[in-house]
């Protein structure tokens, strides 16, 4: 199993983080690579930001101008990783999570806001590691279907109420 160095911030002020809400995305980040074999030392920065930043950065990196939920920014390509010289560990990238549009989702679909940060950051993390879902119908459902059983393995199920996860 790899170990994997999550560094968590939050550059918002519009929704305050819920307790808890730093283990869960470490746990998720550790179920994505444990499900995809990555074996090797890992590093990932997540960063919370509002809906004007995301927006922001959105329209400077995918010349969307509107609100996402998730953005990722893969730092290797085909497998191969930049490396921390200091550590070793393979430098897979960045997630940038509007906490705003998160809040937006959950209540939308019904459940906890912590479900959703917890498959935003499933998705993300394959993102990091090479899947597009924007490729092809299926691979779009290949992810999907990842997404979901990463999740349940977690225990992340769509139910309202959150409970820790082991």
């Amino acid at each position: 199993m790899s170990r994997v160095k999550v560094m968590i911030s939050s550059d918002q002020k519009a929704v305050k983080l819920p307790k808890g809400i730093r283990p869960l995305i470490r746990k998720c980040c550790q179920a994505v690579l444990a499900e995809e074999n990555f074996n090797d030392p890992a590093e990932v920065s997540v960063l919370f930001v509002d809906d004007h930043e995301i927006q922001r950065l959105n329209r400077l990196y995918r010349d969307k101008d509107k609100p996402t939920d998730v953005l990722s920014f893969p730092l290797g390509e085909n497998g191969v990783y930049d490396i921390n010289n200091e550590t070793g560990a393979r430098l897979l990238g960045d997630v940038v999570i509007s906490i705003e549009t998160a809040l937006k989702q959950a209540r939308i679909y019904d459940h906890s806001l912590e479900r959703e940060v917890g498959f935003l950051t499933v998705h993300s993390m394959l993102h990091l590691l090479g899947y597009d879902h924007e490729t092809s119908a299926l691979d779009a459902a290949k992810m999907h279907e990842k997404e979901e059983m990463i999740l349940e393995e977690l225990g992340i199920t769509r139910d309202k109420e959150f409970s820790e996860i082991s």
